[in-house]
C-alpha cells in the first residue's frame, strides 16, 4: 500500500456489492499465508468488511493488482509471519514495542521445540531484531522500572529466554526493519527491497 493511501469508513459512497467486498478480501487473507507482502493492506481493507465504500474496493483491486508484526526467518527464509492488533493497550511506545518482542520470543520458542521434534534443531540461537532503543534497553537492562511493572510477566519471560541461552535481542535501524512490510505503508523503492528479502518472487 502507497504512503498516500488514506482508507476512512467515512469518505466515499457505498459499494453495490458488498459481498462481493467481502468474497475478495476472505480469499486474500488466505493469499496472505504465501504473501506476507500484502498482510498490511489486506489488514487495512479488512476493517471495513461490515460497511465498504468506492474507495475501499479500488485498495481491494490495486492489492490484486500489484499484489500487533513479525517476520521469523530460518536460514535466510521467512517461515513465519504476523501482522496484527495488539490485544492490549499498551500505555507507551516502549511498552507496545516490548510486547511485539515477547510475542516474537514466544513465537520462536515454540519453532525451535518444532525443530528439536523433528531432530532439526538449529545450533545457533534465535535473534530478535527490535528498531526501538528503549524497548531493546529494557530487554537487555536486568533491572526492573516501576513503569514496566505491569507487563513484568513479557520481561521475565524474554530475560529467562536470553539468560539460558535460547535467545539475543539485537537492535536494527528502522530503515532496514523488514516487519515495516507487515506494518505500515512504504515507498515504491523500500517495499521492493523488503520484498526481496522476504524472497517473494513472480512465478510467471
Amino acid at each position: 500500500m502507497i504512503t498516500t493511501c488514506h482508507l476512512s469508513a467515512a469518505a466515499g459512497s457505498l459499494v453495490e456489492d458488498e459481498h462481493q467486498y467481502r468474497s475478495i478480501v476472505g480469499a486474500l487473507q488466505y493469499v496472505v499465508i504465501t504473501r506476507p507482502n500484502i498482510a498490511y493492506s489486506v489488514n487495512k481493507v479488512c476493517q471495513f468488511m461490515h460497511k465498504p465504500l468506492d474507495l475501499h474496493y479500488k485498495a481491494v483491486k490495486r492489492i490484486l493488482r500489484s499484489t500487533s508484526e513479525f517476520c521469523v526467518f530460518l536460514r535466510g527464509n521467512p517461515i513465519s509471519w504476523s501482522s496484527r492488533k495488539q490485544q492490549v493497550v499498551s500505555r507507551s511506545t516502549v511498552e507496545a514495542e516490548y510486547r511485539n518482542i515477547a510475542h516474537v520470543a514466544a513465537e520462536m520458542v515454540w519453532i525451535q521445540s518444532l525443530l528439536t521434534e523433528l531432530c532439526a534443531s538449529v545450533s545457533n540461537k534465535g535473534m530478535i531484531w527490535c528498531d526501538s532503543s528503549a524497548a531493546f534497553a529494557v530487554a537487555e537492562n536486568p533491572v526492573m522500572h516501576s513503569k514496566f511493572k505491569h507487563v513484568e510477566l513479557d520481561m521475565f519471560f524474554v530475560r529467562e529466554k536470553v539468560a539460558v541461552g535460547m535467545l539475543q535481542v539485537g537492535h536494527v535501524p528502522a530503515s532496514n526493519q523488514i516487519v515495516d512490510i507487515l506494518t505500515k505503508p512504504l515507498s515504491t523503492a523500500v517495499f521492493t527491497r523488503f520484498q526481496d528479502q522476504l524472497r517473494v518472487v513472480d512465478m510467471n
